[in-house]
């Protein structure tokens, strides 16, 4: 309920109103009733419950209840998100994959209650993240060994802020509860997750270096003259505009779209530019 009230408050304005939210994939860790996950799917966001198996067909039943109460309860349905419920224990590789990570959010309230899960439940955060996961935790302290060593081990990893308490529900606050938003700091990214987004921004770039090498062209008209100072560079004009950039002549017919022999040429342009990149 602290988490839940603390989106409540916060839900008017700033990184947590609907607009901002609507669409967010979210996956909660050790949902429970899943109480935190409703209140991520009621400011827009799709969200996937999760909990070890002996735990779902009671997050199930009530997901479904309360998701048909909630239906009935607000006059425009497209407010409300959605909430899967899906099992996952924490460390399991399989489990992981199902889910299809990685998410913008990842939650969870009270799920560090014992040294043994501090290492699962990182490895977890970690495999479902990307470098733009946002991480929210809520935390009771009921062991403060137990609390040291979380805290050390989240800071290894991620960026951890504190929520003040001013930004929490002023009723729905306690002394032993905090609130975390963390990201992963970038050594924290898994390498491959990090190998793939490296990839796709040369291959942006690359494609962008294309673009504006189009884009930058120039326009001339055809005649004797022009047609002797380019030599071999230049291209026939077939009842069509000679388009030049860098010596690479692109003639364009009247409708404005591309010869053949220009979209063969290209092609395999972008086909060197990127002969060198694998994508997996």
């Amino acid at each position: 309920m602290v988490f839940a009230k603390f989106l409540e408050k916060n839900s008017r304005k700033g990184r947590f109103c609907p607009s901002k939210l609507k669409g967010k994939r979210v996956i909660e860790l050790g949902a429970g009733c899943g109480v935190a996950g409703f209140g991520m799917a009621l400011l827009g966001c799709d969200v996937v419950s999760t909990d070890q198996i002996e735990v779902v067909p009671l997050l199930r039943r009530n997901v479904e209840r309360n998701t048909s109460r909630i239906m009935q309860m607000i006059s425009n349905s497209d407010s409300f998100g959605s909430i899967q419920v899906a099992e996952l224990d924490w460390g399991n590789e399989d489990h992981i994959k199902v889910v299809a990570p990685p998410f913008d959010y990842i939650i969870g309230t009270d799920v560090v209650y014992a040294e043994h899960l501090l290492e699962p439940l990182l490895q977890t955060i970690i495999a479902l993240s990307g470098p733009k996961t946002t991480i929210m935790l809520g935390h009771e302290i009921r062991s403060t060994s137990v609390h040291e060593q979380m805290l050390q081990a989240w800071e290894n990893s991620f960026e951890v802020k504190v929520v003040p308490r001013a930004k929490m529900d002023s009723k729905y606050q306690h002394p032993s509860i905090q609130l975390y938003i963390m990201g992963l700091k970038p050594q924290a990214v898994p390498a491959e997750k990090a190998e793939n987004v490296v990839i796709k921004e040369n291959l942006d770039n690359r494609t962008q270096g294309i673009d504006r090498q189009v884009n930058e062209v120039e326009t001339s008209k055809t005649d004797s003259d022009k047609e002797e100072n380019r030599g071999s560079s230049s291209a026939d004009d077939l009842d069509g505009e000679i388009i030049e950039e860098n010596c690479l002549p692109l003639t364009r017919l009247p409708d404005g779209k591309l010869s053949e022999w220009d979209a063969r040429r290209y092609g395999s342009m972008a086909a060197r530019l990127l002969r060198d990149i694998k994508i997996n």
